[in-house]
């Protein structure tokens, strides 16, 4: 007589394996959620352990987290096109502190002999000079490897050292400050946020856009006579979505000013009611929101648009995508300039932040943006890449630094971590495709 196997483990795969063929969600989507949740939770927990109190899952650090990763999330938007497309940039941490200083000088030293102080096209001026420089040295450097045959690491390895040598000479080795006012907004802060009932507004516009992406999906399958996705299935994924974006404002929404800013708020404004009994929520963070649209339009730029489905074709086989009558090296020279806009735009976000310019801005952010990227599922062998893996890879990466801070590891311990992270990410993305062939 023999024994009888036992089906209930295939069953129990067989039924979660159907639920993601259903819901089409992305598996290393997952795996980088689940990663993340890790991350926050044991910091959480390990700082309750030593310190006796958990400071890691609070409004006031998550929000603080949001704006720190919107600088290398932006940048790593643009370092997922390089990479697919089987290159690198070395350069933007050095390239973010030249352009920072640019815009410094513009604010502070240039463009109040002309205009007057406190001129409101100062900071507007600024931030266009620094897009324009940021796009025309991402295209000079996407020339010479497009057109000078030189290899990108090379090209942008220079840059690294050139820019930050620029920025040094620029400045005279001087922190240029202070910024202009309007500008200092785009770094975030109590004054650099849109508040409760802002954050409620873009809440309600997330979710119609959820609800809608979800309607306009049904409708092209039906139009183009492909499987749909049973209703039980797109329901969930509009409560996923939804509630993902309820759960982030309730989470902004509930991190009030600085009881010092809200007295100063009170006394100009005049306010009888005590401080103490004022809450002012920060709501969604300005930097946070120039992220998201990031995200947004790249994300359509490569799922939408002709240059997309061009980027993904140089990354898969360059030779056959020059066959297929692809402008390669014209290709590459506009990859890297927009690199090099989103570097600018970058620049804007980190310098306004610091309040003020110093070339010393950036200083190793070309490897987090390019761990990001990373992290978030870009190959480095090219042809593999989505934007929302490498905003995740940031929020990953500024997760790991913050959570090390909090708990008082040294910068050392920081580096060893980080680097760690880098390459194991990469060891997990071999095995990933050496399993999916």
């Amino acid at each position: 007589m023999t024994d009888t196997p036992d089906t209930s483990d295939q069953k129990s795969e067989s039924a979660l394996s159907r639920f993601f063929r259903e819901t089409e969600v992305d598996t290393r989507l997952l795996g980088m959620l689940a990663a993340l949740a890790l991350i926050w939770v044991g910091f959480h927990f390990y700082g309750q352990f030593v310190n006796g109190f958990g400071a890691f899952l609070t409004p006031r650090n998550l929000w603080n987290l949001s704006v720190q990763t919107s600088s290398i999330g932006i940048m790593a938007t643009g370092m997922v096109l390089v990479i697919v497309t089987r290159h690198i940039d070395l350069s933007v941490g050095s390239m973010l502190g030249f352009i920072a200083i640019v815009m410094g000088a513009l604010q502070v030293n240039i463009l109040p002999q002309y205009l007057g102080l406190g001129h409101p096209m100062i900071w507007i001026i600024a931030i266009l000079a620094g897009l324009v420089l940021g796009t025309l040295l991402g295209g000079f450097q996407g020339y010479m490897i497009a057109y000078g045959t030189i290899p990108a690491f090379i090209v942008t390895l220079g840059g690294l050292l050139v820019w930050r040598g620029v920025g040094f000479l620029v400045a005279r080795g001087e922190t240029i400050s202070p910024v202009d006012a309007t500008f200092k907004l785009l770094g975030g802060g109590p004054y650099g946020a849109i508040g409760n009932t802002g954050s409620w507004i873009v809440c309600a516009l997330a979710c119609a856009a959820v609800l809608g992406l979800i309607v306009m999906g049904r409708r092209k399958r039906k139009h183009f006579d492909l499987h749909q996705r049973p209703a039980w299935a797109e329901v969930f994924m509009a409560i996923i979505g939804c509630g993902a974006v309820i759960g982030a404002t309730l989470l902004v929404n509930a991190y009030p000013w600085p009881k010092g800013i809200v007295k100063r708020y009170v006394e100009a404004n005049g306010i009888d009611t005590p401080v103490e009994d004022i809450f002012i929520s920060h709501g969604y963070a300005i930097p946070v929101l120039i992220l998201i649209g990031v995200a947004i339009v790249m994300t359509i730029i490569m799922s939408r648009t002709r240059f997309g489905r061009y980027v993904y074709a140089i990354g898969g086989n360059p030779e056959a995508a020059e066959l297929a009558g692809i402008n390669t090296r014209w290709m590459t020279v506009k990859i890297f300039a927009l690199m090099g806009f989103l570097t600018g735009l970058s620049s804007v976000v980190a310098s306004a932040r610091l309040g003020s310019a110093t070339a010393a801005l950036g200083t190793l952010d070309e490897l987090y943006v390019i761990a990001a990227a990373v992290i978030g599922g870009t190959s480095l062998a090219g042809g593999i890449g989505t934007i929302y893996g490498a905003v995740l890879g940031a929020l990953v990466m500024q997760s790991l630094q913050t959570g090390m801070v909090l708990i008082g590891f040294d910068a050392a311990i920081q580096q060893v971590v980080v680097g760690s992270v880098l390459v194991l990410a990469v060891f997990l993305d071999i095995l990933y495709r050496r399993n999916s062939k």
